[in-house]
């Protein structure tokens, strides 16, 4: 039997248990799909965002329904704003 150093083993341990950072980010996109109430999965812009009640929903620029082009404001993993927008900014 290979004996493994134990040195090893404490190295894996701490990348196992280490904090997991996500970034912040904003995108547009388009709303492809959403739930009857706003928390929910959202598709926006072909990704799949995990919205809750604590998300904060801006409808300056129109509702919020399908096809609606929105900002969506991430902070790590937490949908924090999905905010209408002008149509323009999602143009390609």
């Amino acid at each position: 039997m290979k004996r493994m150093n134990i040195g090893y083993l404490f190295v894996a341990a701490a990348l196992l248990t280490a904090p997991v950072s996500y970034a912040s980010e904003d995108f547009y996109g388009t709303i492809e799909s959403r739930p009857k109430g706003n928390a929910g999965i959202w598709v926006v812009g072909g990704r799949n965002l995990d919205v809750t009640d604590r998300t904060r929903f801006v409808e300056e620029y129109g509702p919020l329904s399908v096809g609606a082009c929105v900002e969506v404001e991430i902070d790590g993993r937490v949908v924090k704003k999905i905010a209408s927008e002008e149509k323009r900014k999602c143009a390609k």
